[in-house]
Order: C-alpha cells, then sequence, then structure tokens
C-alpha cells in the first residue's frame, strides 16, 4: 500500500472538492461521489462489503487508526488536525471520513418492499425514516420530486448507516410509480382505517407526505389504503418520523404472522 498522502494547504484542490461534498447538500449528483465522516458510518460502509475510494485521517489521529480502517481504500490522505475541522459538518470534526462513489440506482425496483417519499424537507426526519426502513426489512426508499436530498450530509449522519443496506432512487414522478406494482398505503390524521386494526398488505410501499402538508391528493387517491395512527394522549398529529416508525414497525410484524 502506497504511504498516505499529506495535504495542508487549503488552496489544494482536493481538499476544496472535499470541503464541498461535506458542505453541499446536492454537490453528490455532480460529483458521483458522497462524502461519509465519522467512524460508525464508515465502519457501516466497510459491514455492508463496500470498500470507499478514498479514506481521509487527521494527522493526529493517523498513527494510531485501526489496520482494518488504514487499509480500505486504495489510497489513503492525510489532512492536518485543522483542515479537518474546516471539512467537517459536525460540532466536533471527526478524525476520518470516506469517498465513495454514488451507488446508480436510477430505477425502482417493481414488487419489492419500499417506503414512498413525497416532498418531505427535513433531513432529520428523511434520515430517520430511512432508518426505520431498513431495520424493518424494507427493500427501497423512493423520493418524489421536492424530498429533501438523500444523500445529503445532513441525512447521511441522521440515517446512521441505513443508506448502505437500502436501494435509493431520486427525483421520481407520479407517473414513475405504476412501475413499482405494489399497494400503496398512506397515513392520514383524521381518516381511515385504525393502523392497529387493518389487514396490512405485503410486499406494499409506505407513503409518507410532506411535514405540514402530507401527501399530496394526487398521490393518496392512488393508495390501496388510507390508515390513521390511534392517539389516545389527544394529540392533533405526530411527528412524520416517528409516525413512520409506528407504520413500518406494523408491517414488519403483520408480514411475522404470515
Amino acid at each position: 500500500m502506497k504511504p498516505p498522502t499529506l495535504i495542508s494547504s487549503r488552496e489544494n484542490p482536493v481538499f476544496k472538492r472535499l470541503r464541498l461534498l461535506a458542505q453541499d447538500n446536492t454537490a453528490y449528483r455532480d460529483a458521483g461521489q458522497v462524502w461519509i465522516e465519522g467512524d460508525h458510518l464508515c465502519r457501516a460502509l466497510l459491514a455492508h462489503g463496500q470498500r470507499p475510494a478514498l479514506a481521509v485521517f487527521s494527522q493526529s489521529y493517523w498513527p494510531q487508526a485501526p489496520v482494518e480502517l488504514r487499509q480500505a481504500a486504495q489510497q489513503n490522505l492525510l489532512l492536518s488536525d485543522a483542515l479537518l475541522t474546516a471539512i467537517s459538518g459536525l460540532e466536533s470534526a471527526a478524525a476520518l471520513g470516506f469517498v465513495c462513489k454514488l451507488p446508480q440506482a436510477d430505477r425502482l425496483l417493481p414488487g419489492r418492499p419500499a417506503v414512498l417519499l413525497d416532498r418531505l424537507q427535513d433531513a432529520g426526519n428523511v434520515g430517520s425514516i430511512l432508518r426505520s426502513a431498513a431495520a424493518m426489512g424494507f427493500e427501497q426508499v423512493l423520493a418524489l420530486k421536492g424530498t429533501a436530498a438523500l444523500w445529503s450530509p445532513k441525512v447521511l449522519r441522521a440515517g446512521m448507516g441505513a443508506h448502505f443496506a437500502l436501494h435509493l432512487v431520486e427525483g421520481l414522478a407520479l407517473t414513475d410509480l405504476g412501475r413499482l406494482a405494489l399497494p400503496l398505503l398512506v397515513t392520514c390524521v383524521h381518516q381511515g382505517e385504525w393502523l392497529h386494526q387493518a389487514q396490512l398488505p405485503w410486499p406494499c410501499a409506505w407513503v409518507f407526505g410532506h411535514e405540514g402538508q402530507g401527501a399530496s391528493p394526487a398521490l393518496a387517491a392512488l393508495a390501496a389504503q388510507s390508515l390513521r395512527i390511534a392517539q389516545p394522549g389527544g394529540q392533533e398529529s405526530l411527528n412524520v418520523a416517528a409516525a413512520a416508525a409506528i407504520c413500518l414497525y406494523a408491517s414488519a410484524s403483520a408480514r411475522d404472522l404470515r
């Protein structure tokens, strides 16, 4: 393995590229690469059998970096601690990061259990839903146009490694959903069957809509079932990520009882 390359200047073009990937929510689309930061996400990538194109370490961490991280990529880069802090999107900069190839997923997978995101705006909500989807056995997350960028740094951090277990497709239109060949299930606050009493199909596609507006009327009209979550405490509604976790768990439980 080649010795690591040291970068100590802010004018270095590689440093500038890394900073763009780490701080611009959609830079990954043009670059075809994704920046992932921190021990947890980097190890999650490796645990799913994937390898980064580039591994980046702080100068102070490199001497003690575990061998499996040193050998993860064909090229290792060392940044001064100050430069890595300048790149980081975290309050306390991590000591390492990976640059990996953006998965080429431009088509949905017909018949495979899915979560459909309709114009969700909050990166934390999107990442949390990805995490629940992976945990509950859903294989793909499909984002309609207007949804927060799935591979943005904030969504990646909130997803906690779920990205590497899912097939992710962005920029879909309603007309693309016919190929999914699955019943769509949509949540509503004031109408529909009670979730805990409903017969849930499997496989299926759960729809989760905009934080304030919910699923669009056009999308809701395509649903095979409209469902609502009982809230005996009397709150008007649930956060979309919390609602998604409840719904996806209900589907997983129904599937296991078949």
